[in-house]
């Protein structure tokens, strides 16, 4: 099934979170609309019948508009995850693609994990700490090198981790997704395996998406099951991971752990993660680097001469009913 635009005397509206002269390739079949998530809309939402979601935004701004465009055939997100999206499904017309923005971030999210596994392992937190206090904090600490590495969430965004891991000499790289498959790099395991998988695991790296099946996946005895000191990495979404069985994990010593997303996010002030011993929080930029931008707009302009021309659009998630 392909995405139809109806047909109308208007000029159907597209609405994009760039200024539609920043993106190259884009048909000539709409009016462009400019929209971040202003309070005032860039023009009537009755006529759009594509919208791009503003990038990084509360779902309250993001959804805001959608109970007004009853035209809409195509919700494209900016992100990998869907989540912040699904809430307001409910007010879109029969036949809407909701279509995510897999492949856009792969290359920056999978840079900022193995950035925090090197940092995390290389003790670079406490060594910025001692060159503010200017100390020079000398000392063994471990590599990457020869370590058992467990990615939990083998999609295109754990593949990138993947390539990227690959330099690094680990002694065995574990993939581990929904279902078990086969992939020219080797076998994938399915979510039902990681109690056997995890004991064996110095880094476990968490890139899988948020649903009703991983919210809370990384509670207690799943953290239970990892290895004395060894390091959990979570650059998913914040609920993957129990907070109060992480808590208890890191304030213990047993386990460290380096978060780009936290439960509650973000981490208000005072709140013990800050503080907790062996960890790291970056505040969700996995995706916000320099790659987002290009690779986003490319996505943008393929979508859209997909569904000028009757063709599919990539990166389905669901149809509305």
């Amino acid at each position: 099934m392909t995405a139809e635009i109806p047909e109308t005397p208007e000029t159907p509206e597209v609405w994009l979170p760039f200024p539609a002269g920043e993106i190259e390739g884009l048909p000539d079949s709409f009016r462009y609309r400019h929209w971040d998530g202003e309070e005032a809309f860039p023009g009537d939402p009755a006529a759009c019948v594509f919208y791009v979601t503003p990038y990084m935004k509360s779902p309250a701004v993001t959804l805001r508009p959608l109970p007004a465009m009853p035209r809409l055939r195509v919700v494209q997100t900016l992100t990998a995850g869907v989540d912040h999206v699904l809430g307001g499904l409910g007010d879109l017309p029969p036949g809407v693609r909701l279509c995510n923005a897999k492949g856009v971030h792969d290359a920056s999210t999978a840079e900022l994990a193995l950035t925090l596994t090197l940092a995390s392992l290389r003790g670079i937190p406490g060594m910025v700490r001692g060159q503010d206090r200017e100390e020079w904090r000398f000392g063994f600490y471990e590599a990457l090198a020869d370590k058992s590495v467990l990615i939990v969430g083998y999609g295109a965004v754990g593949a990138a981790i993947e390539d990227r891991l690959a330099p690094f000499e680990c002694e065995r790289i574990v993939r581990v997704a929904r279902t078990a498959r086969t992939t020219a790099r080797g076998p994938v395991h399915a979510l039902a395996e990681l109690p056997q998988l995890l004991p064996a695991a110095d880094v476990v790296i968490l890139s899988t998406p948020l649903t009703e099946e991983t919210r809370g996946l990384a509670g207690a005895e799943f953290l239970g099951r990892m290895k004395d000191g060894a390091l959990l990495v979570n650059v998913a979404r914040g609920p993957v991971v129990d907070t109060k069985s992480l808590l208890a994990e890191v304030e213990s010593g047993r386990l460290r752990a380096a978060l780009d997303v936290t439960d509650p996010e973000p981490l208000p002030s005072g709140h013990p993660l800050w503080h907790a011993p062996g960890v790291l929080i970056t505040p969700h930029v996995g995706g916000s680097s320099s790659a987002f931008e290009p690779r986003a707009k490319r996505l943008v302009a393929r979508q859209l001469r997909s569904f000028a021309a009757g063709e599919p659009v990539e990166n389905t998630v669901l149809i509305t009913d």
